[in-house]
């Protein structure tokens, strides 16, 4: 499954450089532009097809395979826990990662918080030794991740927002029009469970999507988004009493 997203997010990526878009992949295929948009959404091109987008790029799929191999080498989809710990252990420096990756300017990050110019540089230079970005002249910034990255399962960032973050996040009524709040209970099968964890895949590799196509907006068109997705099979603790 990571492989597939990786693929198709380098056949966007190409598609891109070589100045097509999904209407064009979309007359290529004989589909709907929606029809196209779902294919990616949900990764389920098929070998016919993705051999058809490739000849209107006019190169093979082994050098679209090439591609995302070569590029996966270079970008990185997760940290150390040593890593990860050094950023949980700074607060500033777990603010300038968190805003970097979603791509501020180091003009921005001064223009918002109280960081002068010699602290962002300290912070970009961290973020740089870990390679998670690569520090530019001019002080700008060139993004090092993986389309899959993403924190440590029960890592220090991940344990670091469930410590000290968890209960301000949830301090709303989620009742704001950018907010929603939905709790769901029910029985499923082992079954059952693995299609729902798959599609919650799915609906977060289309949150990086949006994520990356707002990317290009003007910073003051873009709002701080946090979505937290949790399944497990789990009992009320307030009815143990009653349980025999």
């Amino acid at each position: 499954m990571a492989q597939t997203a990786q693929l198709i997010d380098t056949l966007k990526r190409m598609l891109k450089s070589h100045g097509f878009s999904y209407a064009d992949v979309a007359k290529q295929l004989s589909l709907s532009q929606a029809s196209v948009k779902r294919l990616f959404s949900e990764q389920s091109f098929s070998l016919a097809r993705l051999d058809k987008v490739c000849q209107m790029m006019e190169i093979e799929i082994t050098d679209l395979v090439m591609d995302m191999n070569t590029h996966s080498r270079i970008m990185v989809s997760e940290l150390l826990h040593e890593q990860e710990q050094e950023i949980a252990d700074d607060v500033a420096l777990l603010l300038v990662t968190v805003c970097i990756l979603n791509r501020w300017t180091m003009e921005q990050l001064m223009d918002h918080f109280r960081l002068t110019e010699h602290q962002c540089i300290q912070h970009l230079a961290v973020l740089d030794r870990l390679k998670l970005i690569e520090l530019l002249p001019g002080n700008q910034v060139k993004l090092r991740i993986a389309p899959n990255f993403k924190w440590l399962d029960n890592g220090p960032i991940q344990q670091f927002f469930q410590q000290k973050i968890a209960a301000d996040f949830f301090d709303s009524k989620f009742t704001k029009q950018q907010e929603k709040l939905i709790v769901i209970n029910g029985m499923l099968s082992k079954a059952g469970m693995a299609i729902f964890q798959r599609k919650l895949t799915q609906l977060v590799h289309e949150f990086n999507e949006l994520n990356n196509d707002d990317a290009a907006l003007p910073l003051g068109q873009r709002m701080g988004t946090t979505v937290v997705l949790a399944t497990r099979s789990w009992q009320y603790g307030l009815f143990d009493s009653l349980r025999k």
